[in-house]
């Protein structure tokens, strides 16, 4: 019990109605000069203190408690105060940590306030994104969960992210979520705007299974109509549940991976939700009374674009991987909605052309950075034999399926043969084969501020264009152009200037060389050891290298200078361990090193390097020690030179790695290997080659590494059995057992599908034992997964392939060696059957008919690659006297096929690829 000296009774009165009813009424205190108060000192002391004119500040700490004193004694103004404190910090995004927001909706249900309800319900939900990055995310009361969700300024970036959320909730709340909320909850969820490969995985999910068929029902079906017209979105009833989540706070909108994403479904997104039925319902009788365009959204989509919404704030937009999409059109339809765009995902769409960059970079004024990658082709010249080669031009019928959407209408921008110059600074076009040296061309025309270029697997583009567009972007600073013919000119565009050695000192800066921040050009066999050390002597601001493949490496390591390198490639080369040296001790900021297959790391350096450096003889132990003192490695790919001592050695360096990679010629041992959960506790990637492991390493790997995502043994040597893998791993991703499991039969398969249910990638080689049934083990322990790969295992398509066909989100098929029940027509049948498939490897060998049939232009679907293997059958030499001796399938040919904007590429080669 405190007293309270009354010195100024009459303030108390004016501002308190407890005051005024204490002190002026009938009661006791009346006339006394003091007062007893039950109240918490702090508090109320703060209450106090601004009641007489003394500044009080209000923070989240305080807040509750200040508002709670300001309402039992009845002190307005500061219930005002707090008020208008709460609105203002609740109307900018991240002023609040997440549990004192939590803390603030509990206080405001507890007094049944609704002012404080709404502000920290709207907070949230328009910040939805922000909460979710911390741990108490899982401690929303499910009320307020509920609230945000429905809130009309719930931000996020995609439904995937909402479908997480509430997963993630629901698993850590499985004792509050058994009745109304957990089917709530997910029933808020709009399951078809998912990614196929996220709706198909959570099949197996606890609260998500009915959800989860439910979705991937509704995806399937809509991507089996890729065609789908606004008609048909209107006709099927609302069409609230098909539209992407947007609000004037969306900064970031994310629908890669859906297939079932169209033109017409963008549309419905950006329409004013209270209108949009009957705005469709004009357009389509609109539509319907010209003949000529009756079927066609394109003539319904320019209709529509003039009563699209405007969302200033978004910035990002990724539209990758979404097949049923029409670039054209959705481009169309979102210049209008997004005027702010800055950056453009559009990967794996093969149906770009260049000239629409142009269109592009006018319709986004703002667009900075775009990426339009493909799949790398595996056709790469420098590394295979080609036996032939031939191409057949796409003739794209005039059909609904690639006519539909082709809108160009008024209200579209014009491309001009000069378009105006963008604000682009990063343009990734890796694996585009149909880039020429013209479009490098008109690239560097409209991109004069590209700052980053990426070209890796650009086969189609000359040395010649690439050195060109060197020299017509002045800011360059990016060149990634790994496996393409990246050679002589293009280094010296990009050393252009330098002619002596004091004109070299003089120009020095002003070299595009020296303002180089990342440079790859693995694979690129042309270029010169003279001319690439004239380069990387001038470029001594690089962060990033690669030179894998690269020959005469060494002295162009010698005569680097820089001292910001972040990342070193020299994968394949002979690279010496005095070079590696010279480098790894000028630059501590290392964080990647990429070392696997150079052999020469084994040896002793020439004396003549070793005498120019001036350092002293360094054995493979010495460069890993001196690697543990100077640098913090996240990534490390190592082979020949590496064993047990030079991982205790490397342990500083290696405490943050996060991806290790040990390939032939690197030896860790047991030992080793049951160290690296020690020493590497944050690895999230592991790929092991050609090691010596056991069921007790394996086991102490995957236990004791809680952020392992991937791992890879691959041809590695002694005993594991299913053992390795008999507990839970729910964040394993990604899984390669290639060679080592040759005991694995169907029981031991569904165990390892029982123990990793999360993963969307496999990869099994050499699982002789296992049959047909296998297919159904796959498809429902696994029904997310995105790539598959099996080889040589037993007899898994000996009956046909249905089960696998389950797995509706595969991109990625590779069938080679598991039995001959292939149907011919299997390549067109996948293709139809699963909307995300761009890859497929086959082998003949597999065949029901002696061979499959290549699809066409029109029923290729998304398929981009096709890769179908041939064997010829050798007599076994072990068995010369006896003419019927058993014939084993030796490879013979690989027939690639892939598709690109332009053609059908054919080519045979001698790999088996």
């Amino acid at each position: 019990m405190k007293l309270a000296q009354l010195s100024n009774p009459t303030m108390l009165i004016e501002e308190s109605s407890y005051f005024r009813g204490l002190l002026s009424g009938s009661f006791s205190e009346n006339g006394l000069t003091s007062v007893s108060i039950h109240w918490n000192v702090e508090s109320f002391a703060s209450v106090l203190r601004f009641i007489l004119g003394c500044p009080v500040e209000i923070t989240s700490d305080n807040f509750i408690p200040l508002n709670e004193a300001a309402l039992f004694f009845g002190v307005e103004t500061l219930l005002l105060k707090c008020h208008v404190w709460l609105e203002e910090v609740t109307s900018q995004s991240q002023l609040l940590c997440l549990d004192s927001l939590i803390d603030l909706w509990k206080y405001g249900l507890e007094r049944a306030n609704d002012t404080i309800l709404q502000l920290c319900t709207s907070y949230l939900a328009r910040n939805f994104m922000w909460a979710l990055s911390f741990n108490s995310y899982t401690d929303f009361p499910d009320k307020l969960l509920s609230s945000c969700i429905e809130h009309p300024d719930l931000t996020v970036d995609s439904e995937k992210h909402l479908a997480d959320a509430v997963l993630v909730w629901l698993t850590a709340n499985t004792t509050k979520s058994e009745g109304w909320s957990c089917n709530d909850l997910c029933h808020k969820i709009r399951t078809g705007l998912l990614p196929l490969w996220f709706a198909a995985g959570k099949r197996r999910c606890h609260f998500f299974t009915k959800f989860a068929d439910k979705a991937t029902g509704a995806i399937v079906s809509l991507a089996g109509h890729n065609c789908m017209s606004l008609t048909d979105i209107f006709t099927e009833g609302c069409s609230s549940h098909l539209r992407i989540r947007l609000t004037k706070y969306t900064q970031k909108v994310d629908v890669s991976g859906c297939p079932q994403i169209t033109a017409g479904l963008c549309l419905l997104s950006v329409l004013p939700s209270c209108d949009a039925d009957r705005i469709l319902s004009k357009i389509i009788k609109k539509s319907s009374a010209n003949h000529a365009n009756s079927l066609r959204d394109g003539f319904r989509l320019s209709l529509a674009l003039g009563q699209v919404l405007t969302f200033e704030a978004v910035q990002e937009l990724d539209i990758s991987n979404c097949p049923s999409l029409f670039l054209e059109s959705a481009i169309n339809c979102f210049c209008k909605s997004f005027p702010s765009l800055r950056t453009l995902r559009a990967a794996y769409f093969s149906n770009f052309k260049t000239r629409q960059l142009g269109q592009w970079v006018q319709k986004f004024p703002l667009l900075t950075n775009i990426d339009l990658t493909l799949d790398i082709t595996p056709v790469i010249p420098a590394k295979i034999s080609i036996i032939a080669s031939s191409s057949v031009p796409s003739l794209e019928p005039s059909t609904a399926s690639s006519d539909i959407y082709n809108c160009q209408s008024a209200t579209s921008l014009s491309y001009t043969s000069r378009p105006l110059p963008s604000n682009v600074i990063k343009l990734t076009l890796e694996g585009r084969i149909d880039i020429s040296d013209s479009d490098l061309l008109m690239i560097s025309e409209v991109c004069h501020s590209l700052s980053y270029i990426n070209l890796k697997g650009c086969t189609s583009v000359t040395d010649h264009g690439i050195a060109v567009m060197i020299l017509r972007c002045k800011i360059l600073q990016s060149v990634l152009a790994c496996d393409t013919s990246f050679q002589n000119n293009s280094i010296l565009a990009l050393s252009s200037g330098v002619s002596s050695v004091t004109q070299q000192h003089e120009r020095h800066s002003q070299l595009i060389a020296h303002k180089l921040l990342t440079l790859h050009i693995g694979g690129c066999r042309g270029v010169t050891g003279k001319l690439l050390c004239e380069l990387i002597s001038g470029a001594d601001n690089l962060r990033s290298l690669c030179l894998r493949e690269i020959q005469l490496v060494d002295d162009a390591l010698y005569r680097f200078s820089g001292a910001s390198l972040e990342m070193l490639d020299v994968s394949d080369t002979e690279v010496s361990i005095p070079a590696l040296a010279h480098v790894i001790c000028r630059n501590p900021d290392l964080k990647s090193l990429k070392i696997r297959g150079c052999r020469r790391l084994l040896r002793q350096e020439s004396e003549t390097n070793e005498r120019k450096l001036c350092i002293p003889s360094f054995t493979p132990q010495d460069l890993y020690s001196e690697l543990g003192k100077s640098c913090k490695l996240e990534e490390f790919e190592v082979g020949w030179g590496f064993s047990y001592f030079s991982l205790a050695a490397l342990k500083p360096a290696i405490i943050t790695l996060r991806s290790l990679v040990v390939g032939l010629g690197g030896s860790l041992g047991h030992d080793g290997l049951k160290l690296l959960p020690t020493i590497c506790p944050m690895l999230e990637t592991l790929i092991l080659y050609f090691q010596v492991i056991s069921d007790s390493a394996i086991t102490e790997i995957l236990r004791t590494l809680p952020h392992l995502q991937f791992l890879a043994l691959c041809y590695c040597f002694g005993d594991i059995s299913s053992l390795s893998f008999n507990f839970n791993m729910p964040n394993l991703r990604n899984l390669k057992l290639e060679r080592v499991t040759p005991w694995m039969t169907n029981e031991e398969l569904a165990t390892l599908a029982e123990n990793c249910t999360n993963l969307v990638k496999l990869s099994l080689i050499g699982c002789t034992l296992l049959d047909s049934e296998a297919q159904a083990i796959i498809s429902s322990g696994w029904p997310g997964l995105t790539s598959l790969h099996l080889e040589e295992c037993g007899e898994i398509t000996a009956n046909g392939v249905r089960s696998l066909l389950d797995c509706h989100a595969l991109e990625d098929l590779i069938l080679r060696h598991t039995g001959c029940g292939i149907p011919r027509n299997f390549i067109i049948y996948a293709a139809s059957k699963l909307p995300m498939l761009r890859k497929i490897s086959l082998d003949v060998c597999d065949a029901s008919e002696s061979d499959f049939d290549i699809p066409s232009f029109s029923d290729r679907y998304f398929l981009s690659t096709v890769k179908i293997a041939r064997c010829k059958l050798q007599k076994n030499t072990l068995d010369l006297h006896n003419s019927a001796a058993c014939r084993s399938p030796v490879h013979k040919e690989t027939l690639v096929l892939v598709w690109n904007s332009e053609k059908l590429v054919r080519t045979l080669v001698k790999e088996r690829l």
